[in-house]
């Protein structure tokens, strides 16, 4: 039986926008959403999405309440985590299903694999939390070497074992033992180094938005879902030593067309992109010059024939035969495409097909 899909849809669905996002991940059958706080799964349920929700980081106090309110599943990554479900669980006189998080190696949130004899008793003896699923994150699932990732498996294997273990001798007796736990540990990169770590689901993130996590590959039939676009709204001549923008970054060294495009760092257009990105315009490749600025761009259209204001330009997607994808943007600046991704800024105006 193929694994239940957690569909990640953290950071407003990387950027994507997650109500539209997450409708429609339900809507193609994902047994559970992701997000990453308790704000976001609230968003969520105001946006309509009924379909179970899982809250990375749901231990503050202030946000306990909206757990219940809006039936979100928490995450118990702490003791002290246990400590604030069980006081708002108790306080109503309900039981609330939660997730148990295990540290293998990430050494950030999770109870660690080694100390659960310690840690977990006490939680598993609350009347007022019931335990509906165990998980872990690979902190290096997209390396070439796999040992710690085979040493991850191996010690979420053991702590599973463990947890079992200590359900069955703890004062809920058989009712645990009978209660099945949902094991899920996959990363998008993990997920395409092959089934050892599938178990019960699976989280996907990046691929779900039709991206390979780098450096890895797939013959996986993928299409990106986001594609962002502006437009030309001024052609500018520049002589020969002109500068353009802040701090005059680029100077002419002939006499060079340059178009305005109204996309900015406000947008999600990284900095870097200054005197090394490239967008599309007229199905070509050309170079943005000058700094990027807040709300603009400029690029260099000279050798792009018949440019008009009012063109279209492409800074992630397809245009003609050419296409600029966000694991080919992330490389040119030095960074992830999770992070070109979620920069999109909130006053870009998304569209939805479909």
């Amino acid at each position: 039986m193929p694994p239940a899909i957690i569909a990640v849809v953290k950071a407003d669905g990387y950027g994507h926008g997650a109500a539209r996002i997450a409708l429609a991940l339900e809507q193609t059958g994902a047994a559970m959403l992701a997000c990453a706080d308790v704000d976001e799964g609230v968003a969520l349920r105001q946006a309509g999405v009924r379909a179970p929700i899982l809250v990375f980081n749901a231990n503050s106090p202030d946000g306990a309440h909206a757990l219940f309110e809006h039936t979100l599943t928490p995450t118990i990554a702490t003791p002290q985590a246990a400590q604030v479900v069980q006081a708002a669980a108790a306080k109503r006189g309900r039981a609330i299903g939660y997730h148990l998080k295990i540290d293998t190696g990430m050494h950030r949130l999770g109870l660690r694999h080694d100390e659960l004899h310690r840690a977990l008793p006490a939680i598993l003896a609350s009347d007022h939390l019931r335990l509906e699923g165990v998980f872990t994150h690979f902190a290096s699932a997209d390396a070439p070497d796999g040992t710690m990732f085979d040493q991850q498996c191996e010690r979420f294997d053991a702590a599973s074992q463990t947890l079992m273990q200590l359900m069955a001798a703890s004062d809920r007796g058989l009712g645990s033992r009978r209660q099945r736990v949902l094991r899920h540990a996959c990363n998008s990169a993990a997920l395409l180094r092959g089934p050892r770590a599938w178990y019960d689901a699976v989280r996907p993130g990046l691929l779900l938005y039709g991206v390979v996590p780098p450096p890895l590959s797939t013959k996986i039939s993928l299409q990106p879902v986001m594609s962002v676009t502006s437009r030309v709204v001024s052609l500018k001549e520049l002589h020969e030593g002109e500068g353009v923008g802040y701090g005059s970054r680029f100077r002419a060294s002939t006499p060079r067309t340059i178009a305005v495009v109204p996309a900015g760092y406000a947008d999600g257009v990284d900095p870097r992109l200054s005197g090394c990105g490239q967008v599309l315009v007229r199905g070509h490749r050309v170079p943005v010059v000058g700094a990027v600025s807040m709300d603009m761009i400029t690029v260099d259209v000279t050798d792009t024939s018949d440019v008009q204001i009012g063109d279209e330009v492409v800074l992630l997607g397809e245009q003609g035969s050419e296409h600029i994808d966000a694991r080919g943007l992330a490389a040119a600046i030095g960074t992830i495409p999770w992070e070109v991704l979620c920069r999109l800024g909130p006053r870009v105006d998304r569209r939805y097909n479909g």
